[in-house]
């Protein structure tokens, strides 16, 4: 499953209002929760806060990745913002984080839960595309962008 086709454009915040981690997941999840993707939101939220009191999902290069499998998402969606200032993750690097991948899915798939965390992992793991992102202006740009690294990065399905 290619990121950059559950990715939708209308899923994307840039710049993202966010002060904190916390409401930058619930902005995140807002997004998504406008296409009706989240069977109950707050349940949704929850499982996000409680994965991230396990292990924090700031990855270190001022990205983050919070997720969740959980019954109250029936499919598999993705939200991303982007942070000019940088908020606070408690990332393993312990620096802020300016680029934010959101993703929720069901339970009963956790193969594809990694395989798309590790997609999202190997994409942004290139300092260049780290920086394109961070000056792009546009959800259309920034699709564009995802979608072209994807391409060369991975022989996709």
């Amino acid at each position: 499953m290619r990121l950059s086709n559950i990715l939708l454009k209308n899923h994307i915040s840039l710049p993202l209002p966010a002060k904190d981690r916390d409401s930058a997941i619930r902005e995140l999840l807002t997004l998504l929760e406008k296409d009706k993707l989240l069977a109950n939101f707050d349940e949704t939220f929850q499982a996000i806060l409680n994965r991230e009191k396990i292990m924090t999902t700031g990855v270190g290069n001022g990205i983050a990745i919070p997720h969740c499998k959980h019954s109250s998402c029936p499919n598999f969606a993705v939200a991303m913002g982007v942070h000019n200032k940088g908020i606070d993750f408690s990332s393993i690097d312990k620096k802020n984080v300016n680029i934010i991948f959101l993703l929720v899915g069901p339970e009963n798939n956790p193969g594809l839960h990694i395989k798309l965390l590790s997609r999202i992992s190997r994409l942004m793991s290139s300092d260049d595309l780290r920086d394109q992102v961070l000056e792009i202006q546009s959800a259309e740009e920034l699709l564009a962008l995802l979608r072209d690294e994807e391409d060369y990065l991975f022989d996709l399905d």
